[in-house]
């Protein structure tokens, strides 16, 4: 046990030898409390700015919180989900030790949490994610994604794939990953020399120049972020791979022409569960009698909505599918699912690469923005690394071909070629 957590286990030991009688706390402090427990009594320490220190009884905290006024705990009680980041961002709450560390404690205690109470069913109800119309779309990726792609630059690595990267070893680094990553869908789809593959969702570009460079196949990738395909139209020149590759700033539904393979890397988390089907007709009429193709995406192990706090401030729209809704993809169209890999741990992996490297950036951010953006940035990373390790998410990559192609392979040897 080192100082820091001595001092929490310290801090904790007093609290509890305070007493936790309802009649030995202030209001704010037992709705606190009454809060916690509904959150299944996640191991953390609060400190409130009455001097109050409240944790869970014979547990050793993971870190301390500290809030800064009743207003700002009126507000968590109502909504913790949203108000709670919100305060952080905002620099009303103080968290001394590790953030992830506190999240992850936050979503296991969620496992064993009772029922969430009327407001908090109410709350949930009133709550109106965004929408992936054409027009919600295009609104959600400029939010994301058209922020500044020198932001992007400070911490996403040489390949600028804001994607699941793939570690074969555990001292991989993050653009040897990526990298590598990018080999392993290629070899899932069996591209050939000469083949036409399209793309839905391409970010800054990367994939499509992979495939283009090492497998010798030309490309169409649609992705409608202006700023993405901009930075990726430049990159392709500067490669010498313009002709090989055409970006296409357009919404996915307006794919047209016929293809050898469809790709989709990191965009169905952005296209919205009611939208599947409509996805599955695309990729069908996109596809040859022998086509076939991947989606990698981020997921659950059940349906749920994002993260309401993501969905609100960091990814509109953004809404993580289970295996079940994304059947709803290939089931409708006669699209045989040949093989299903889930890559949870290597996204916890990349996203603590990225979040080094943001922290290493953290100056430079917030000369570009303000403090407040860094806190949220800090928030969302940390989030997404606490929501893989404790299993909340799940990231998954499915490869399928059209019903009648026996040009499928037989078994998984081609993946593990040196």
């Amino acid at each position: 046990m080192n100082a820091s957590d001595e001092s929490l286990m310290s801090s904790s030991n007093a609290a509890q030898r305070e007493g936790r009688a309802d009649g030995d706390r202030s209001l704010e402090g037992r709705l606190l409390e009454r809060m916690l427990a509904r959150l299944g009594n996640p191991a953390v320490e609060f400190n409130l700015w009455t001097g109050e220190r409240i944790a869970p009884a014979g547990v050793e905290p993971v870190c301390r919180v500290r809030i800064s006024s009743r207003t700002t705990l009126l507000a968590i009680l109502a909504d913790p989900a949203v108000r709670f980041p919100d305060a952080y961002c905002d620099g009303r709450v103080e968290i001394e030790g590790d953030l992830v560390r506190l999240l992850e404690s936050v979503y296991l205690a969620g496992e064993r949490a009772p029922a969430a109470s009327p407001l908090g069913r109410l709350v949930g109800r009133l709550r109106r994610p965004h929408v992936n119309t054409f027009a919600g779309s295009r609104a959600n990726i400029h939010h994301h994604y058209d922020i500044s792609n020198a932001f992007y630059e400070l911490w996403l690595g040489q390949t600028m794939a804001y994607t699941c990267a793939y570690y074969p070893t555990v001292e991989t680094s993050l653009d040897q990953a990526q990298i590598a990553k990018m080999h392993h869908v290629c070899r899932k789809m069996r591209l050939r020399a000469g083949e036409h593959v399209v793309e839905a969702g391409c970010g800054w570009g990367a994939l499509a120049l992979h495939m283009a460079r090492h497998y010798g196949v030309k490309v169409r990738a649609f992705n409608i972020s202006k700023e993405q395909v901009a930075y990726a139209r430049e990159r392709a020149e500067r490669e010498g791979l313009a002709g090989q590759v055409e970006y296409v700033q357009d919404d996915y539904r307006n794919i047209c022409g016929r293809y050898d393979a469809f790709v989709s890397v990191g965009m169905l988390e952005h296209v919205g569960v009611d939208n599947y089907e409509g996805l599955g007709a695309v990729v069908a009429r996109s596809l040859g009698e022998n086509g076939r193709g991947l989606i990698h995406s981020i997921g659950r192990n059940y349906p749920a909505p994002m993260q309401p706090w993501i969905e609100k401030r960091i990814f509109p729209g953004a809404c993580p599918p289970s295996l079940a809704q994304m059947s709803r993809i290939f089931e409708p169209h006669n699209l045989s699912i040949l093989d299903v890999e889930n890559l949870r741990l290597h996204y916890a992996q990349t996203l603590r690469h990225w979040m080094e490297l943001f922290e290493l950036a953290g100056e430079r951010v917030q000369q570009m923005f303000d403090a407040k953006f860094v806190r949220m940035w800090r928030m969302y990373l940390a989030g997404s690394i606490a929501a893989f390790t404790t299993g909340t998410l799940q990231l998954f990559q499915v490869v399928f071909a059209t019903a009648h192609n026996n040009e499928v392979a037989r078994t998984r040897a081609h993946l593990y070629v040196p």
